[in-house]
């Protein structure tokens, strides 16, 4: 019987599937008009061994932090097998970042050595960004990298790392489970952003994921979402490793344009929905692949209610929706079983879900309240590093407080409202869903994109917002804003009619394809002459 060292240590996964198949199928990575990248067992326990004894070599020992920041490669996963291997937790860092935040993120987390993919360091500024740390930098000359002509003198190769012979076998260093495997860093829209600890014992609970998603052995899982983010690595890395599904496709960076054509290209039964996927899937004009695709499944964390049937019945899937937060809980809602905008309940066996108001007592069924956990077996534990204060604060009573604002009904299924820092969208008294508002200005065949969000009401009425539509059109040239106001008043109640539409180029994501609300409300001015008033429209000038 396996001991729970060797199920949830990463690299002790991996040695043992290497040895009980050695040439089998695990990832590939598709790279555009590069050619695909594919990792088989035998790939992660030789390379992953090589990375730890070269980090061992320059002197990193157990409880060192080893970031990393590059988009999805197979380099990727070996830094997660060596760190494992070390005892030297892995510090996932979004290649975007730049500036004081970059900073940050290297020299608070003490990372003692920087693995980065070329194309960071093509920045100038990012580059000397990293010098000024003074961390120990490898670098991964990339295809594309090589093919733009990024010049790496003076930098340590990571890809002679790897292009080296075997090198002898590393021992495990991990003996406790309960110690980290890695620093995540949460968004910080609170403040600077938070690194929380994630412990090698939280495996035990992603083993059992692909079994509550409803996932097969034969299953071909894809993503484009960044390995720094949780949902990446938890959810399509991971089941391929020990046999849940049968591999994963990643793609370097995600394009949503292209989603449907690489599930049908490689196969793809099943891919993860996040942030605004869904709703800018619904977005793009009826295609070919709207009913031929490959897909049977989808795994998602946010699909908009109201967006929910008409997606399963355009695109021919079926939606497991499933809520997770970084400091922990986990809730999911089975196809078919459970209503339709729900996510769900946390598994009986392992967890508990309370709903409380601001007195901290229990909620009553409809009554929106923050969501709190804790395992069945005790108190929740969360560590924030080197914030002993934020660790206190977050878990209260043993229960684990996630900041979300929910309700149950009546059967006690789980719905989301908003996240407590955000507010919700409160007009003309009532809380309204944007959602729906999204869904209706996405059918509009002129609308690529759209995220809706609130801004404080001209009336001045505490709490109360007026609704802003961003949009990204398919031609800026020639939207008719006004066609999209009368869609909405043809389509919406009054408090849900937006109150501007904003035309802009793009919207701002984080890495997990969540849009940024607190980026566009900090930039939006209704004076602009992107922004059109209900009575203020283009046609009208």
């Amino acid at each position: 019987m396996q001991s729970a060292l060797d199920l949830s240590v990463m690299s002790r996964v991996v040695a043992a599937e290497a040895e009980l198949d050695a040439q089998r199928l695990v990832y590939v990575f598709e790279n555009g008009s590069f050619p695909d990248e594919v990792v088989n067992t035998t790939d992660l326990a030789v390379r992953g061994n090589q990375l730890a004894s070269e980090l061992q070599r320059i002197g990193i020992v157990t409880g060192d932090r080893v970031g990393v920041m590059m988009r999805n490669h197979p380099e990727f996963v070996y830094t997660y097998v060596a760190t494992a291997r070390l005892g030297a937790p892995a510090v996932p860092i979004d290649p975007r970042a730049r500036g004081d935040k970059l900073a940050y993120f290297i020299t608070f987390a003490e990372c003692s050595v920087l693995l980065v993919a070329d194309y960071v360091l093509a920045d100038d500024a990012v580059a000397d960004t990293i010098r000024k740390t003074g961390v120990r930098t490898y670098v991964l000359s990339t295809p594309e990298g090589r093919a733009a002509g990024i010049d790496l003198t003076g930098w340590a190769s990571l890809n002679e790392v790897f292009d080296g012979p075997e090198a002898p076998t590393v021992r495990e260093h991990v003996t406790d489970p309960t110690t980290p495997s890695l620093l995540g860093f949460t968004s910080g829209t609170t403040g600077k952003p938070k690194a929380i600890e994630f412990t090698h014992d939280r495996m035990l609970l992603y083993r059992r994921l692909p079994g509550f998603f409803g996932l097969q052995d034969d299953d071909v899982f894809y993503t484009g979402l960044s390995m720094t983010h949780g949902n990446a690595v938890i959810v399509t890395m991971m089941p391929p490793l020990w046999r849940a599904v049968g591999h994963s496709v990643f793609s370097r960076w995600f394009t949503r344009t292209r989603l449907w054509e690489i599930c049908a290209e490689y196969g793809c039964t099943v891919w993860s929905n996040l942030g605004g996927i869904a709703t800018a899937l619904y977005s793009q004009p009826p295609s070919q692949w709207d009913q031929n695709n490959p897909v049977r499944l989808v795994v998602s964390a946010g699909m908009p209610r109201e967006l929910w049937t008409p997606f399963e019945d355009r695109f021919g899937v079926r939606v497991c929706e499933w809520y997770g937060a970084l400091e922990g809980g986990f809730a999911y809602n089975p196809v078919g079983v459970g209503p339709v905008g729900s996510f769900g309940k946390p598994p009986a066996d392992l967890l508990r879900m309370e709903v409380f108001d601001g007195d901290e007592q229990p909620c009553a069924s409809g009554e929106v309240g923050e969501l709190a956990v804790r395992p069945v077996s005790g108190p929740a534990r969360l560590t924030y590093y080197k914030n002993p204060e934020a660790s206190a604060n977050k878990v209260r009573d043993g229960w684990l407080r996630t900041g979300d604002l929910v309700y149950r009904d009546a059967d006690g299924w789980l719905f989301f409202s908003h996240r407590k820092e955000e507010g919700g969208l409160r007009k003309l008294g009532e809380f309204i869903s944007g959602s729906f508002i999204a869904r209706v200005l996405a059918e509009h065949p002129g609308v690529l994109d759209v995220h809706i969000f609130g801004v404080p009401a001209k009336s001045g009425a505490p709490g109360e917002i007026d609704v802003v539509a961003a949009v990204v059109p398919v031609d800026a040239a020639a939207i008719e804003v006004a066609e999209l106001f009368t869609l909405s008043e043809l389509k919406l109640e009054r408090s849900h009619i937006p109150d501007f539409i904003w035309i802009v180029d793009e919207l701002p994501r984080t890495v997990s394809e969540k849009v940024q609300s607190r980026v566009l409300v900090d930039s939006f001015d209704d004076s602009d002459e992107s922004v059109f008033g209900r009575v203020r429209t283009k046609s009208q000038g």
